[in-house]
């Protein structure tokens, strides 16, 4: 293990200085974002090597016009609210719903709990948040399917699903060029396959690179795409061959298929972007909660001085936000990067601070 890991550093060490200039690599995923920090990978790196935290924490990432409209939900007394525990703290333009203080909203811990609530509750609609990327949609497609079997017609869902491939593409075409490769989520990818990187390959000339949450798969994938970069070749590798194939899960993608379809949905920092969410189909349309309560999810602005949506984008580090560890610390979050526990933000206050570095 140790051979190779000094083997990737030497590989790192090497590319550097034959290119002579700063390396940007973004993490796409929170969870590798955390793993980076707790293992103290980033001081080992390279100077010219530089991390991205990308927008891959699905919390972080739900707009805050999404947000307004659950707070609008949560106003309704004939509504509950059922979502996830760290969807609470998430701002939107109006608070947040643990300021909300709503007896009408739940946390639960799965898309079953949610459904289970409504059979529960026979004289409510349940709402519940489906939150997350291919990951986490096929059991909200699974819930869906077994409430229209079951005939439960006071479960909803107010879908916010995203799919990441749009989200990497809008990254290069407008917000951040600079990005040399993507070191792509393990979890999404063993859903959707590393075979559906190869677009971003093909058009941007990207190294893609799937890699697992171990120090040794991640510093493994790190040195992947150096190779790459050396060679200036290109492609679609995975170092996570255990659990992620080229072709993904094709049961989780046939569940996915026959509930959902893609649409085009906004996104935190990354505005507006085609195709890049699951929204119900019409065979299920009694259960989207944005038609049941004649909703739209609409844009909206960031908190005032919050840098949350450039962080996202890799522009910025969280110690660059004026708020960040002042106003913004996990027990007072402004933004949503310290909201999670995947958050960058929140990965940074925890692993960087107090003259530590983390580049």
């Amino acid at each position: 293990m140790l051979e190779q890991i000094y083997k990737a550093h030497a590989l790192m060490d090497e590319v550097c200085k034959a290119l002579g200039r700063q390396i940007n690599i973004m993490e796409v995923c929170g969870t590798h974002t955390v793993a980076i920090f707790r293992n103290g990978i980033k001081g080992t790196l390279p100077p010219k090597i530089k991390m991205l935290s990308g927008p891959g924490c699905p919390v972080c990432v739900t707009d805050a016009g999404y947000i307004d409209v659950a707070l609008k939900l949560a106003d309704d007394k004939s509504v509950i609210i059922a979502t996830y525990g760290d969807m609470m703290r998430v701002p939107g333009t109006n608070g947040s719903l643990e300021r909300k203080h709503s007896k009408n909203v739940k946390v639960v811990l799965s898309s079953t709990d949610a459904l289970q609530l409504a059979q529960d509750n026979p004289g409510k609609t349940v709402v519940f948040l489906a939150v997350g990327f291919e990951t986490t949609t096929p059991a909200t497609a699974v819930v869906v399917r077994q409430a229209a079997e079951l005939g439960i017609d006071n479960f909803t869902v107010l879908a916010a699903h995203k799919r990441i491939l749009p989200a990497m593409k809008a990254l290069l075409c407008e917000k951040n060029h600079k990005i040399d490769a993507f070191l792509c989520p393990g979890h999404v990818s063993v859903i959707i396959g590393s075979d559906a990187y190869v677009p971003i390959v093909r058009e941007f000339a990207r190294p893609c690179v799937v890699a697992g949450f171990e120090p040794l798969q991640i510093i493994e994938g790190l040195g992947e795409i150096c190779r790459q970069l050396a060679k200036q070749e290109p492609e679609v590798k995975s170092v996570y061959n255990a659990v992620v194939t080229p072709q993904g899960n094709a049961t989780a993608q046939q569940i996915i298929n026959q509930c959902f379809e893609a649409a085009d949905s906004y996104w935190r920092g990354l505005g507006k972007i085609n195709n890049s969410a699951f929204r119900l189909k019409n065979q299920y349309a009694r259960f989207d909660a944005f038609k049941r309560f004649g909703l739209e999810e609409k844009g909206a602005e960031d908190v005032t001085g919050c840098r949350c949506g450039e962080i996202l984008c890799g522009l910025i580090d969280p110690p660059q936000c004026a708020m960040f560890g002042k106003t913004c610390t996990p027990d007072t979050p402004v933004g949503p990067c310290m909201v999670s526990s995947e958050g960058t933000c929140a990965a940074w206050f925890k692993y960087a601070r107090k003259g530590k570095t983390a580049q």
